[in-house]
């Protein structure tokens, strides 16, 4: 979300993060933005203010992305049970910034299932009882510079207007576009492009088996075909292959991992790189993800990254409404 806003052209002058290796991440690559390390419902109002020297109702704009594990349709088999997570009331702590802090603009986004949730009535309905305006939809990231298909919800708010979302592309960009002019991986000269990959030698067999371009684990002969796979068939991303010319699919936490969806590159015989994963979440390519953290870490960081340039183009229609 912070690299979305820089590229719309805000200057992020804060955030909060509890997560170590997120925190890491974030001062390479925002240096001057000042962090609370911190739970966040132990970061009060009063100390915003007074660290950033502002006074209420003066920011320009407060986004914020509670985590979204607890309403996923995953977690929650596609909403035909009830989870009780403690993380899913965090989107209060996020309303109690938004009353106390009185920016101008805001920003919220989560997972699709979230717009109908209690807690986004409640939200909304304290920031109305305010004097803001509100707009929220779910979007496919697809349609907005992304060449991902991820769908995500957005809450925008304004005390001075109504609040806009940014128009649809009239076209995707694809896989091909976001990856497709790197160099070989592991000879790259990039850290994160040529982190290596180790498989055993029936797993290089049945991605070798997969068809170029799009194919999938339907293809492979029997004795390929891992046992829970012959016993049902969900999952159907599972050991496949991106497709040059389309969008790729949502970039998950386990995206360097063939076994956890379509996670395999369109042509080599390998699964896409960490470079490749984080182009493909819109981030720019001299983004500094460290090799140090690993290969589990930073697809964690990736996988649960909001897309920038999604955040830019709503950020962008949010300064002009």
């Amino acid at each position: 979300m912070s690299e979305g806003f820089r590229q719309a052209g805000y200057r992020v002058i804060g955030a909060i993060e509890i997560d170590p290796s997120a925190v890491n991440v974030y001062q390479r690559n925002h240096p001057h933005v000042l962090i609370w390390q911190d739970d966040i419902k132990s970061v009060t109002a009063t100390s915003i203010l007074d660290k950033l020297k502002l006074r209420k109702g003066e920011l320009d704009l407060l986004g914020g992305c509670p985590p979204c594990q607890g309403f996923s349709t995953l977690r929650t088999k596609n909403g035909k049970r009830f989870i009780s997570d403690e993380r899913n009331d965090l989107i209060y702590e996020f309303q109690r910034l938004v009353l106390d802090l009185q920016p101008k603009h805001v920003m919220l986004e989560n997972v699709p299932r979230l717009l109908n949730d209690h807690r986004l009535h409640n939200f909304t309905q304290s920031l109305e009882n305010v004097g803001y305006q509100l707009k929220a939809a779910v979007l496919n990231v697809a349609h907005y510079g992304v060449p991902q298909r991820r769908r995500r919800t957005v809450v925008v708010a304004s005390r001075m207007g109504e609040p806009s979302l940014a128009g649809k592309d009239t076209f995707c960009r694809t896989v091909r576009q976001a990856i497709g002019s790197l160099g070989p991986a592991g000879s790259s000269g990039d850290p994160l492009h040529d982190l290596p990959e180790k498989r055993s030698a029936i797993v290089r067999e049945r991605i070798q088996q997969i068809p170029k371009n799009g194919g999938g684990r339907a293809s492979l002969p029997q004795y390929l075909r891992l046992e829970c796979h012959r016993k049902m068939n969900g999952f159907n991303d599972v050991y496949g292959r991106m497709a040059w010319d389309e969008p790729a699919p949502t970039i998950t936490t386990g995206c360097f991992n063939p076994s956890k969806g379509r996670f395999l590159h369109p042509d080599e015989n390998r699964s896409i790189t960490i470079r490749e994963a984080a182009l493909l979440q819109s981030f720019p390519p001299s983004y500094d993800f460290p090799v140090s953290l690993g290969k589990v870490k930073l697809s964690k960081l990736i996988g649960n990254a909001l897309p920038p340039a999604f955040i830019s183009l709503h950020a962008q229609a949010l300064t002009r409404s």
